[in-house]
């Protein structure tokens, strides 16, 4: 095993316990500065796990600086993907790069993505973040070892709110029939997730007599006694004499190190400030092991330079016309899952309703629904990490005329679950509303594992499910009161998680099946009111030279191509706001066929999505006259997304609309 940099050569400390003790607060230390810098990120189970991984990265697992793909290395899986900073900060003091370089944790373009990233950064073995997965694929990778006749061994790092997933019991069962006595799973058992205590979530417990029964030898340890640690990681690596894959279960307090984190449920995925970060370091004694100031200066630079190459790229016109940098078009942003939030608040008194919730309640709003009413709590029911079952659930309720409702983030809820959504839901035609939250590049530095991008395509193209994307939070609340009292049958409201745009009033009309049309009227103070907003079988044809047809937070960005286009270039624009994806207005697309010169769609999603329906409408038209229109589409070009500010990506991905403005002046053959 060789530890060493140019900065200091670790291989020539003797790995004493007391040196381990101290690399670990020193870890837990640096972990902290990098997740202020980022400004976002998970402190409470990077802080639990830190011992756990100063004795595994430090002293008992074998691989090599200089050759990181080095074929008999240790393979170490991070199942548990948001830890992410915990294990870039192992890489970092292990010496795979400086440490300095951790302050661009989260940020766009950096190989320190919100979840880890296995093309970009040495030391990575899997992409991860979406839990329960990383243990199957590190079945998957100790029995390749036993085809190769290998001496590797596999860590997986694991969590307790992880032990939820079903899939986890499945890669259990795996490793006990298969006898890998090469695979070591590892449990931060910190006892809290991200919507309580796990026992109050959805109980594990009695987890070790659980593992047995699966066949697995089981150890359990303090999880923040180096010397125990040290002792029993080393017997599972080298002296692993049962036949049995072995599972340590690592007893921790989240938190661990700083008091005010310590047991505290809020600091699951929360950053501290600056501070919060003093006040920290001190307690750990580490206020002068650090230039804490030149770190975050490091990673504010890096900040900047993204920031300003982001702005060389964009379009330019005869001013700035990004949000709210002149004194008129002012507008208010507001996170659209609070709509969401606010409508099963204002309309959960009815008895049918229940809600499920998947330990992300507070996050996507949906413990609204009985937050300000006690008395409704008993129609709402915590699976935990657990989306294939919350949906299955939903089934059994619908089934005997509850209207139930789940929410997840959108990876999860239109991918994790697709074939209980497809078959259960779907299939039976059941009542079910599923909220997939965070849609889109909406959660920003979480990066691509927990950037919904395909949901259109997942969702749209299951029978009898129908489909929304709202524009604005105003517009969600309307829409999850459609959804709960006159759609019945399978339905799902995509939504995002990041402030966005006001672009609708209370007042504004909204029909689910029928689009709206926006038009540009004249500058206003307020940006909203500079439009007149009309339900699209009641708009009257203006003859405008280019429609753009979008959905979601993707809308605020075409109304505001329309404004540069009237403001530079003297182009009327009829901008559709096609919400309701299925089923899809097709009378308003047709009309813009016939009456504008050019059509573009805009969504903040794979490209295609939307524009791949929007254009087999016009395709299948038989009524056009043999017209001819300019067709083309924004979206994202078939890429995953990556860790960076929301409006960020929206510049990077060409999603703004400067960038529809190009489009259209294209089309138009301006």
């Amino acid at each position: 095993m060789v530890l060493a940099d140019s900065s200091k050569d670790i291989s020539s400390v003797e790995m004493t316990s007391q040196k381990l003790k101290e690399y670990a607060n020193y870890m837990r230390g640096l972990n902290l500065i990098a997740l202020c810098s980022a400004g976002s990120g998970h402190s409470g189970g990077t802080l639990s796990i830190m011992d756990i991984c100063a004795v595994l990265y430090l002293k008992i697992a074998h691989h090599q600086l200089e050759n990181p793909n080095w074929d008999d290395r240790d393979r170490i899986i991070w199942s548990a993907g948001h830890k992410a900073p915990a294990l870039y900060t192992s890489l970092a003091v292990s010496g795979y790069f400086p440490e300095k370089e951790l302050m661009k944790l989260r940020m766009l373009g950096s190989p320190f993505q919100g979840h880890p990233h296995r093309k970009e950064l040495d030391g990575v073995e899997i992409s991860s973040g979406s839990l329960g997965q990383g243990f199957s694929v590190g079945v998957g990778v100790a029995l390749a070892a036993k085809l190769n006749k290998k001496d590797y061994r596999v860590f997986v790092i694991s969590s307790d709110g992880e032990q939820q997933e079903g899939s986890i019991w499945e890669a259990a069962m795996a490793g006990a029939f298969y006898h890998l006595d090469n695979l070591i799973l590892i449990i931060d058992k910190n006892k809290l997730q991200i919507d309580g205590k796990v026992k109050q979530v959805m109980n594990i417990d009695p987890l070790n007599e659980k593992y047995r029964a699966f066949g697995w030898h089981v150890i359990e340890v303090d999880g923040h006694n180096i010397e125990a640690l040290e002792e029993n990681l080393n017997w599972a690596r080298n002296h692993n004499d049962t036949g049995k894959p072995i599972v340590i279960i690592c007893h921790t307090i989240k938190g661990r190190g700083v008091s005010f984190m310590e047991n505290v449920v809020g600091w699951h995925g929360k950053a501290p400030n600056r501070e919060e970060l003093d006040k920290a370091l001190k307690e750990l004694k580490l206020e002068d092991k650090f230039d804490v100031e030149a770190l975050l200066s490091y990673g504010r630079q890096y900040q900047e330079q993204v920031e300003q190459k982001l702005n060389d790229a964009l379009p330019k016109f005869s001013r700035n016309f990004w949000w709210n940098e002149a004194d008129v078009m002012k507008v208010e942003m507001v996170s659209t899952r609070k709509g969401f939030g606010k409508a099963l608040d204002k309309y959960g008194n009815d008895e049918r309703i229940v809600c499920i919730g998947a330990d992300i309640s507070d996050s996507i709003t949906i413990s609204n629904f009985y937050k300000n009413h006690p008395e409704r709590k008993d129609r709402f029911f915590s699976v935990g990490v657990a989306e294939q079952n919350a949906t299955t659930i939903a089934c059994g309720l619908a089934k005997e005329g509850k209207i139930p409702v789940f929410g997840t983030y959108g990876v999860f809820a239109s991918a994790r679950n697709l074939d209980q959504l497809r078959v259960s839901v779907c299939y039976g035609d059941y009542n079910v509303l599923i909220a997939g939250a965070h849609s889109g590049i909406s959660v920003g530095p979480d990066g691509a594992t927990h950037q919904e991008l395909e949901a259109l395509f997942q969702i749209a193209g299951l029978p009898n499910m129908h489909l929304g994307v709202p524009c604005d939070t105003i517009e969600t609340e309307k829409m999850t009161r459609a959804f709960l009292f006159e759609i019945v049958g399978p339905k799902y409201i995509r939504f995002a998680r990041e402030a966005t745009p006001l672009i609708t009033k209370e007042s504004s009309p909204f029909t689910f099946g029928m689009a709206n049309i926006y038009r540009f009227r004249k500058e206003e103070k307020n940006f909203v009111d500079a439009f007149e907003i009309i339900l699209a079988d009641e708009y009257q044809n203006e003859n405008e030279d280019v429609s753009i047809i979008s959905c979601g937070p993707e809308t605020a960005e075409a109304l505001r191509a329309a404004y540069i286009l009237k403001k530079d270039f003297d182009i009327e624009t009829r901008v559709i706001n096609m919400h309701t994806i299925k089923p899809l207005d097709k009378t308003a697309i047709i009309r813009a066929v016939q009456e504008t010169k050019a059509i573009i769609t805009a969504e903040e999603h794979q490209v295609g999505g939307l524009g791949n329906k929007v254009a087999a409408v016009i395709a299948r038209e038989r009524n056009l006259d043999k017209k001819y229109i300019s067709f083309d589409m924004i979206g994202i070009n078939d890429t995953f997304g990556e860790s960076g500010q929301p409006w960020q990506l929206i510049k990077k991905y060409q999603l703004a609309a400067e960038n529809i403005v190009l489009k259209a002046k294209e089309l138009l053959k301006l």
